[in-house]
Parts: structure tokens; sequence; C-alpha cells
């Protein structure tokens, strides 16, 4: 579970997704579960709590970033 970058130069929007560990960056994702945008105040943050939790369950391991956007929104791994 990771971030994958969309959005425009100098203007990240960051979408949170479910992917292989071996793929790129911006590569094919499995699932997406949410999107961050930093450049606003507050940064928005959206994710499907139903999703997240199902794939933490089956033991898919969220990168530091996502760690902590999903401590933000009160996801428990």
């Amino acid at each position: 579970m990771r971030l994958t970058r969309v959005g425009s130069t100098k203007n990240p929007i960051y979408r949170i997704v479910v992917v292989d560990s071996r793929a790129r960056r911006d590569g094919r994702a499995i699932d997406t579960i949410g999107q961050y945008n930093p450049r606003t105040e507050p940064s928005f943050i959206e994710i499907d709590a139903e999703k997240a939790k199902k794939w933490l369950a089956e033991g898919v391991q969220p990168s530091q970033t996502v760690k902590r956007l999903l401590a933000i929104k009160g996801i428990n791994n």
C-alpha cells in the first residue's frame, strides 16, 4: 500500500493504492483506496476505511507515509 503521484507539474496529488512491491511508483495498481492532497490547507485525505481494513487484514504492508495517513484517519493496522 503506497502513494502514486497524479496531478500536474508542481501540483502533486496522490492516490493511495495497493500494488505489488516490485511495481513502479506510478505503475499498475491492484486497487485504489483513497487520495491525498498535501497542497491544500488543511491537507485533504480521503480513504475508504472498509477497503483499507480489508487489505490490511490480508497482510498488505503500508509504506511509512500511508501508515501515517491511516493513523490520522483512525484506521489501525
